[in-house]
């Protein structure tokens, strides 16, 4: 599973971009859950939470959401985090 995220806003406003593949990762049944459950709590245009804060794109295998903070569900925070830590 190919996963990316674009997160937006902020202060300074800059985009930052991270991309992460499961395909050797042992976690990954993991992740994918997550990935799963982030993608269906997704909107499918931009949305736009409070002033200054971040927005992100999450593309899964192809499929696009959108969300923002503080709006995100648990399962986006952690997935964001994830892609955004350990992937490329």
């Amino acid at each position: 599973m190919r996963i990316q995220v674009t997160r937006t806003g902020g202060f300074a406003g800059h985009a930052k971009h991270a991309e992460l593949d499961t395909a050797a990762r042992p976690d990954a049944p993991h992740v994918h859950a997550l990935a799963r459950e982030a993608m269906a709590g997704g909107l499918r245009a931009p949305s736009y939470g409070v002033p200054d804060g971040f927005h992100y794109e999450i593309t899964v295998d192809g499929r696009t959401v959108y969300c923002a903070d503080p709006k995100l569900t648990d399962s986006q925070r952690e997935l964001v985090g994830l892609v955004m830590r350990e992937g490329a």
